[in-house]
């Protein structure tokens, strides 16, 4: 085994390349190595980022070429009492972020629903999707595909679920374009956020179909997934877990903990999260649930750059009686509390504040009591702004604790 210093000089001099390290050294050593020769090609001063607490062997399926880790300041929330099927009782919301203001907000938002007696919070639909597009000669061939689909969801199935033990598939959903056939694929996936799990079952459904049909696939994703890019697709039919987080609060609760009136957060959710989005022409109807999704995500592990479908949500807000109604709706959230970044040491210390480190009872349990949280936390979050910027706190709020 050679040293990091020697390492780096090898790579300097062309004998070795930098994914090659770890054939030669132990991953925190082939890190060190890497970090050196960076260091000497750019100028750069690395010290911070080799500073971990985590052995580098742990995060060889999440990283290539690694060279350290970013250290990203974790906060807490709450308590924040859910009621949902799976989550039941308070529990604190670890946010990872670098946006003074944000944990605070959150932790306001947090109170309010304290004050109203929780928060309810319901997984409504389940399936992980993988859209692929295949290849036929014209229109007649297309509708040939379509109706054989719809006729063998069945061999569809077993030879999908052939590929995983936890898997399901639950939908199959055909759409023709002229001479393209799309076919998209829904799995419970259980406690695994399941973009892997889909893929593969869905390649192994995509020959049954090429074997059947006349077919012939193109690409295993043909963007009707549809995976980290806005689409209305995921808004209407959800992708991950679809769930859904509300709470009535006291009248006399929102004019103690938001400073304003019910009529002013309505008025406000209305102009703002509604017209206004829709004016812009967002796919996302509300005020900051991409802040609590992202930092919620980065503390737990899940795949960061799905925050694009996690926020798109609505906000909804009502006056009633005695009582103001909220609750907010996130089509595509997609979150696991098993493989991914689930299983980096710092990140499963954050599910373990939850409770919902690994696999669930029964499975899948999990993962749908972290859609319910993170829901109930996207909603204190929404409160909490629509708040400020009803009593005009927003900026003062922004200059004490942003900087």
């Amino acid at each position: 085994m050679s040293d990091a210093t020697d390492l780096a000089e090898r790579v300097r001099a062309g004998d070795l390349a930098l994914h090659e390290l770890e054939d030669h050294a132990d991953a925190d050593t082939a890190a060190d190595a890497r970090r050196r020769f960076v260091e000497g090609e750019t100028g750069a001063t690395l010290d911070t980022v080799g500073e971990y607490g985590i052995d580098a062997a742990d995060a060889d399926p999440n990283i290539e070429n690694m060279i350290g880790t970013v250290q990203i300041p974790l906060g807490v929330a709450g308590p924040l009492p859910v009621a949902g099927e799976r989550a039941e009782g308070e529990a604190y919301l670890p946010l990872a972020t670098t946006e003074g203001a944000l944990v605070a907000s959150v932790n306001r938002g947090c109170a309010v629903i304290r004050a109203a007696d929780g928060a309810n919070s319901r997984v409504l639909k389940r399936a992980m999707t993988r859209a692929p597009v295949f290849r036929v000669a014209d229109v007649v061939e297309a509708e040939a595909v379509v109706e054989w689909v719809r006729d063998n969801r069945d061999a569809l199935a077993a030879a999908a679920e052939s590929t995983t033990s936890h898997g399901e598939l639950v939908e199959v959903t055909p759409y023709a374009v002229g001479d393209s056939v799309f076919l998209r694929f829904g799995y419970d996936t259980k406690d695994a956020m399941g973009m892997n799990m889909a893929t593969i079952a869905t390649g192994e459904a995509c020959e049954v179909v090429e074997d059947e049909t006349a077919a012939e696939l193109v690409a295993l994703s043909g963007n009707l997934c549809t995976d980290k890019k806005p689409a209305a697709m995921n808004a209407i039919e959800g992708r991950g877990r679809s769930v859904t987080a509300d709470v009535r609060i006291p009248n006399e609760v929102v004019e103690e903990r938001l400073h304003a009136t019910p009529d002013a957060i309505a008025e406000i959710n209305t102009r703002k999260n509604l017209l206004g989005s829709a004016k812009a022409g967002s796919l996302g109807f509300n005020a900051q649930a991409a802040n609590v999704v992202a930092a919620a995500f980065l503390a737990t592990g899940q795949d960061a750059a799905q925050v694009v479908e996690g926020a798109n949500a609505i906000t909804t807000v009502e006056v009633r009686e005695n009582e103001l109604y909220a609750s907010v709706s996130l089509a595509s959230l997609e979150v696991g509390t098993v493989g991914g970044g689930t299983k980096l040491p710092t990140q499963s210390e954050a599910l373990s504040m939850l409770g919902l480190r690994g696999g669930g009872d029964p499975p899948g349990a999990n993962a749908d009591r972290l859609a319910e949280v993170i829901a109930a936390g996207a909603l204190a979050g929404e409160l909490s702004l629509l708040g400020a910027l009803a009593s005009r706190h927003l900026s003062s709020a922004h200059e004490e604790l942003g900087r």
